[in-house]
């Protein structure tokens, strides 16, 4: 079958990819999950995409590729050779794969791979070679070559092509690994099948050790037009993506010399999405093009560079506390006390703790418009937007939220769910999400990532991961003035369990953080941190199932789910329960009327039945199953908390207090 050479149809039920709540997405033949999943990369696909087991290249320069397998269960792993990107895909055939089908598809993916890195750097190393023939061939480049008359630089020792094409050299480790070709319409290429990942270029003294700042660019001509106001070394790092490893291949060269980045605006943030990764990482300041492309055009539009790379961080960073105290600023919430507005909030928990359904059930009372005000658990609730990022688990969640929903009765819910999920720390990710959002007919209030490492490309214990992901959950935030909420895990031990998994950066980011536990049936809510207000005292909730009206499974079953309802303390719970059962066995007492020879009250079993049959007006049938079941239990728990114990045929109070009470 043949890939769409344009964008597949969208079903009618998504906006972007995300799910109105009611619906479910159609599974997309394979072809077309396989030229989705290219297009998230960034990657232009290929008109035609084939599952033959065999590697396909790509592409006006043939940089993309990909393998697609055969099978019941179909994958594919894919990239771009010139971008330096690869991504696998499992294709969804509607069904849930086994551990071992799953297995079976990494295994053939992971051996691809490693066939297209072997393949990748066989081609590099010949790129190389031909990369260092090439330059050295090369004349100089003239100051009339067109690029350079058209971007106002100077050649600083680039060359130039037999076609008049300006040539760059690209260095890693101090030697060419490839070129790039600049042509007059300022289109530009990379040497075929060359690797670029890592490689720079610069104008200036690199290697000079009293440098007083380094600046890294993305482009040539921007780099030239840098160094030509300032005098100061200006590195080129060829593309955003570089960024980041250009940084850090100069950072090791100068440990102590001011870096600034310059990034290229574009409408997406990819420049400065990749800048701020790399200045987290090195210390680096970034300064951002104030015009679309890249400062050589701010330039010559008449734009003051040396205004533009003046440090202005002391500009108003003192205010008088007159002037800061003016205007009171109350805090803005969602749900009051507890879920702030424009905030970045986690809540975390372990495994089957309950984090779901606390979360879905916040999200749904903010979404949902109702015929009464409805709170949640006495706290007052703003409404809004919200937009449900589900990694995982949407069969879960259909039923919880059905199930929701039959209880609450909402008049609307505005609130939409992700189909799927995606590396939201990844430019290609965060483009994704930010489109699919904006197409929504309003902004969201809440977008709830869940969970955290569904979407995290990378390591949740490294400093660096931890950033990119809130670097890119802070841009979702200002995109869209609302807060997200991260759902993450916490550790395995004991003493972990309050706290999330993961690098310590999280928790300095929060302004909210809310721990979610699990004991004898009672979830525990407990806000950990919030940053800006008092931590409100501890909720405690259960699950209530809740049969789904016309639900049923495969057998004809009903179909249940859980909505949580308030509950207290599991000590104060108990507590109430044991007040219940000594009413329960006073009644049956006082129904028989018996006293042991100690003179405390004593009831037997068959006369607990007999109450049961005539005073609560259940079957025989219903008061033996009763006494075997419920009133063992009651007699359990009032043994356990020592105000009986079994004597003779049946039981007898022990404790003075409720003994007397009882007798008089």
């Amino acid at each position: 079958m043949s890939s769409p050479t344009t964008s597949p149809t969208i079903p009618t039920h998504t906006l972007g990819n995300l799910i109105e709540l009611e619906n479910t997405p159609e599974v997309l033949a394979p072809e077309t999950q396989l030229w989705q999943a290219i297009t998230s990369y960034g990657i232009k696909p290929p008109e035609n995409i084939i599952f033959d087991n065999e590697f396909h290249r790509f592409g006006t320069k043939k940089s993309g590729w990909y393998k697609g397998f055969t099978g019941d269960i179909q994958c594919a792993v894919f990239g771009d050779f010139r971008e330096d990107v690869a991504g696998k895909l499992i294709c969804d055939n509607g069904m849930i794969l086994s551990p071992i089908e799953q297995f079976q598809a990494t295994q053939k993916m992971n051996e691809a791979a490693k066939q297209s890195a072997t393949l990748r750097k066989e081609k590099a190393e010949v790129a190389s070679n031909k990369a260092k023939d090439i330059w050295d061939s090369s004349p100089l480049a003239p100051p009339n070559v067109p690029y350079l008359l058209k971007k106002a630089v100077q050649p600083h020792g680039t060359r130039v092509a037999k076609d008049g094409r300006l040539i760059a050299p690209i260095y890693r480790d101090n030697e060419i690994i490839s070129l790039q070709y600049i042509a007059a319409s300022s289109e530009k290429w990379f040497l075929l099948d060359s690797s670029v990942k890592g490689g720079h270029w610069w104008v200036g003294d690199l290697y000079n050790e009293n440098q007083s700042i380094i600046y890294i660019a993305e482009g040539f001509a921007t780099a030239s037009t840098i160094y030509e106001v300032t005098g100061s070394t200006t590195v080129i790092a060829f593309s955003a993506s570089n960024i980041p490893l250009t940084t850090e291949a100069i950072r090791a060269l100068h440990p102590m010399v001011p870096i600034t980045i310059i990034a290229d605006l574009d409408e997406k943030g990819v420049g400065e999405f990749y800048a701020n990764q790399a200045a987290a990482k090195s210390g680096a300041t970034v300064i951002v093009s104030p015009v679309t492309s890249d400062v050589n055009d701010f330039v010559s539009e008449g734009g003051n560079l040396i205004e533009l790379l003046t440090p202005k961080e002391n500009q108003g960073w003192l205010i008088s506390v007159d002037e800061f105290s003016k205007k009171p600023a109350p805090i803005a919430w969602l749900v009051k006390n507890w879920l702030q507005d424009n905030a970045m909030i986690m809540v975390h928990g372990a495994s089957g703790a309950g984090k779901t359904f606390i979360v879905l059930d916040w999200c749904l009372r903010i979404a949902s418009t109702f015929s009464k005000d409805v709170d949640w658990l006495g706290h007052q609730v703003h409404g809004g937007t919200v937009v449900y990022l589900a990694g995982e688990g949407h069969y879960g969640l259909k039923g919880r939220i059905a199930a929701w929903k039959q209880v609450y009765n909402p008049t609307t819910i505005d609130m939409f769910i992700s189909s799927t999920g995606t590396d939201l720390n990844t430019p290609y990710g965060l483009i994704k999400v930010t489109e699919a959002v904006q197409s929504l007919p309003t902004k969201p209030k809440l977008i709830v990532v869940d969970t955290l490492h569904r979407f995290l490309s990378g390591d949740e214990n490294s400093a660096q991961d931890t950033k990119s992901m809130l670097d890119a959950c802070s841009l979702l935030m200002g995109e869209f003035n609302c807060s997200v909420l991260l759902v993450h895990h916490t550790g395995v031990s004991a003493e972990a369990q309050h706290r999330a998994r993961g690098s310590s950066a999280w928790k300095g980011a929060l302004d909210n953080e809310i721990s979610i536990s699990s004991k004898k049936g009672t979830i525990e809510i407990q806000a950990v941190k919030m940053k800006d207000s008092e931590q409100p005292e501890k909720k405690f909730v259960e699950l209530e199932s809740v049969p789904i009206d016309g639900w049923l499974d495969e057998d004809g079953e009903a179909v249940t789910s859980a909505i949580p309802v308030p509950s207290t303390k599991p000590e104060e719970r108990r507590n109430n329960k044991i007040l219940e059962d000594i009413t329960g066995f006073e009644k049956a007492w006082d129904f028989s009327g018996k006293q042991a020879n100690s003179g405390m009250p004593y009831i037997t079993k068959s006369a607990w039945m007999d109450y049961l049959v005539t005073e609560e007006d259940v079957t025989k049938a219903s008061a033996k199953q009763a006494m075997k079941i419920g009133v063992n239990r009651i007699a359990n728990r009032l043994v356990e908390s020592a105000i009986i114990k079994e004597y003779e045929m049946g039981f007898v109070v022990v404790d003075d207090a409720i003994s007397t009470a009882m007798v008089l």
